[in-house]
């Protein structure tokens, strides 16, 4: 029983930062994208 109980302990422990992780790329990719919109703006604002 104990080793069961320990299993789906680290089952859910890796379940959990899975998708904390997924969640974290998520952001970062979106900032990412917000930092080349902002950049192309400049440089279209400054083009005219």
């Amino acid at each position: 029983m104990t080793k069961t109980l320990v299993i789906t302990g680290f089952v859910a422990l890796v379940a959990l930062a899975g998708c904390n992780t997924v969640a974290g790329v998520g952001q970062d990719l979106q900032e990412g994208g917000n930092a080349i919109q902002n950049s192309a703006e400049t440089i279209k604002r400054k083009s005219y």
